[in-house]
């Protein structure tokens, strides 16, 4: 099915390019968060030819490339498994982001949850973006690598007091309130330092995001936010606090969504409330919309950025208000890989049928989408040769039946040693790894054109056991 997709994209492609030199480059805008695996690779020279850069990971001469850097030459020297980014692809796809906006108030604050790294927030904050935080921990990445702190908005149901007096004393834009006795806490804590809470109140729309279970936030059955029809109430007994500064609506219902129609629906149940606010004498400034917009993982058809702004646009009318945006994956997703060596291949016998597995140096630690979510990832062969295939699963070293990378994956046959490339791998990758069998967290490497760069080390067995101590009591 998906190569079917693909042949009809390419035909529409070709048709498209042929039309004008501004037409190519929107096609090539277009299709820029498509990832191609393995899957498609009868597909790999024709695309290519009708589209020069989908994101900055690209075979040549048989050899997986990130940008001008032969994956195997980092792999050589760092040893595996590490993250990989590609500086040339988060950069284009927050550009494309963000210019989709252009024409109205906005600012776009990337999700710090789905890749924390403060060289990755660097880059966003010197393209002039901003950062979405949920925790202290985000907070203190985001100011280390330079985000102007009033482009940084706060959300997150159990802010504790020390957080919020640290976002306070930091000078933050907002804080997204998710309850009663948030705001409570909150204008307690600004009173005690003298000063104003800048607010806006997380709402509950219950609008179905249409996503997984475990990323769908905007239920009522949810546990963020604030039901949607008790928040006028809360706005009111905001407006009568004297350390509350009421400025804005927030609303975020879930992760990789791949319809729009969640996003309208959400828009105007915001437009709804701001009015009645406003016939209340409470003035909006901010509708922060969260984010969510998904990516190819395997054969998802998301909306684009750009068909996502523009339905956007068309709903909010004349509303006067600035625009947040909190995207993550649709930004990082596709920009990272994470890159593993086989360390052996073996068959199990004695079932109806035998069962072949690949068993690669990457475990659930290091990459735990596919065992929480059972998400798909593309995998393939760092070096392309013309190899014969058999169904596999791919799995990692971990001590749980549940480590694994991909199962029933039709796949080249690999031998030890080869390195694969976990396609897909740049947000929630690195940002969600564990120490999980007392395993050192990986390396995460940046590549700009033909340099690269670590940007985190592989961690030491000695900074496993950082802080821990055998006390005096269990000493012979």
């Amino acid at each position: 099915m998906r190569v079917k997709n693909l042949k009809r994209q390419a035909s529409d492609i070709s048709a498209l390019l042929h039309e004008s030199s501004n037409k190519k480059q929107e096609v090539l805008d277009c299709y820029l968060y498509q990832n191609v695996t393995s899957t498609h690779k009868a597909l790999t020279c024709s695309l290519s030819a009708l589209i020069p850069i989908m994101n900055h990971f690209q075979y040549k001469n048989g050899e997986l490339f990130c940008e001008d850097v032969p994956v195997s030459e980092i792999a050589k020297e760092l040893g595996t498994p590490f993250y990989l980014y590609s500086k040339a692809t988060l950069t284009r796809h927050f550009n494309a982001f963000d210019t989709s906006f252009d024409g109205v108030d906005h600012l776009t604050c990337f999700a710090v949850k789905s890749c924390s790294n403060i060289a990755i927030l660097s880059l966003f904050g010197n393209l002039g973006g901003g950062a979405d935080i949920v925790s202290g921990g985000e907070l203190f990445r985001a100011l280390k690598a330079g985000v102007d702190p009033k482009r940084i908005i706060y959300s997150g149901v159990g802010k504790t007091e020390e957080e919020l007096r640290y976002g306070l004393k930091s000078g933050i834009l907002l804080f997204n309130v998710e309850s009663e006795q948030e705001l409570c806490r909150l204008n307690n804590v600004a009173g005690d330092m003298g000063v104003k809470a800048p607010v806006a109140f997380r709402v509950n729309p219950d609008v179905d995001a249409k996503t997984h279970a475990y990323i769908s936030t905007g239920l009522a059955k949810n546990k963020f936010g604030i039901p949607i029809n008790e928040a006028p109430d809360l706005y009111l007994q905001a407006e009568g606090m004297a350390n509350i500064e009421v400025k804005g609506v927030s609303c975020h219902i879930g992760s990789q969504l791949t319809l729009i129609s969640p996003f309208i629906e959400t828009l105007q149940k915001l437009k709804d409330l701001v009015g009645l606010l406003a016939d209340n004498g409470i003035s909006i400034q901010y509708i922060d919309l969260g984010g969510g917009v998904g990516i190819v993982y395997d054969d998802e058809n998301p909306p684009h950025p750009k068909e996502y702004a523009e339905a956007i646009k068309d709903e909010l009318g004349g509303l006067d208000v600035t625009l947040i945006f909190e995207p993550g994956r649709v930004i990082v997703g596709n920009a990272g890989i994470m890159v593993t060596e086989v360390q052996y291949t073996k068959t199990n016998r004695g079932g109806d049928k035998e069962k072949h597995f690949v068993v690669v140096d990457a475990g659930m630690n290091d990459l735990t989408r596919p065992s929480l979510y059972g998400s798909f990832h593309g995998v393939q062969p760092v070096k392309e040769a013309n190899y014969t295939s058999q169904v596999v699963d791919i799995v990692g070293p971990i001590c749980e039946t549940g480590d694994f990378i991909a199962k029933d994956r039709d796949f080249p046959d690999v031998e030890q040693g080869d390195l694969l490339a976990v396609m897909s791998a740049g947000a929630y990758g690195f940002t969600m790894a564990s120490n999980y069998n007392s395993r050192p967290r990986v390396a995460e490497v940046m590549v700009a054109g033909d340099t690269f760069k670590i940007i985190r080390l592989r961690e030491t067995m000695d900074q496993l056991i950082r802080g821990e101590s055998i006390p005096d009591f269990l000493e012979k």
